[in-house]
């Protein structure tokens, strides 16, 4: 009898591919050191990064025998260039962007086409034709994170009553800004002063330019 469940399965997902992602990002700053390789665009060094990503996922697939159930998880993959202000970020699945004071919400309806439904494809082909992408300028800040940003809800009486804008808060709010745990503080405090917590996996990078 299989005894996993979807949070399961999508908790493996999501930590298979961060552990990927850091193995990319760490051959490749070795390669451009022992190389000196010349630099290249900040868009084509994105897809580089997703190709690679993609072809391990299929490594791995293929060696441990996973279904594709064990593949679904959403990626958020953002590069920025801080001396130019300028980046490229792709979305595989829901997810928002942040840039200055823009905001993007990508929402497929609970019907994520996630990367492990295409690992059979040519990534060339898939690549080309996923729309979620873009490479953009930046001013002041950028934050990305999951859908589960949607998700807060109160959870725990607290003793006063009072009223926040979660998107508000953590996407552009100054509040700990100079702190380097800044999330999780504002999470205590939405937790603790509002009790509000987030009811589906929930995870957010913000970068002050």
């Amino acid at each position: 009898m299989d005894g996993c469940t979807m949070a399961d399965e999508s908790y493996f997902a999501s930590t298979l591919v961060k552990k990927l992602l850091r193995k990319i990002a760490q051959t490749k700053t070795y390669q451009e050191f022992k190389n000196h390789t010349e630099q290249i665009t900040i868009e084509k060094e994105l897809k580089e990064i997703l190709k690679n990503l993609f072809l391990e996922l299929n490594s791995c697939r293929n060696q441990l025998g996973l279904g594709k159930r064990e593949l679904l998880t959403t990626i958020v993959i953002l590069l920025v260039d801080a001396q130019a202000k300028t980046g490229a970020y792709v979305v595989v699945g829901d997810g928002l962007i942040c840039i200055d004071d823009s905001t993007i919400d990508f929402d497929q309806d609970n019907k994520p086409d996630y990367l492990g439904f295409h690992l059979h494809e040519d990534f060339d082909t898939w690549y080309n034709s996923h729309t979620q992408k873009c490479t953009f300028g930046v001013n002041s800040h950028i934050s990305l994170a999951t859908d589960g940003i949607h998700t807060f809800t109160k959870i725990s009486p607290v003793k006063v009553e009072s009223k926040i804008d979660v998107l508000e808060y953590l996407l552009f709010d100054q509040s700990f800004c100079e702190k380097e745990d800044m999330i999780e503080l504002k999470l205590k405090k939405l937790e603790f002063q509002y009790g509000l917590k987030p009811t589906d996996d929930f995870s957010m990078i913000r970068i002050e330019m």
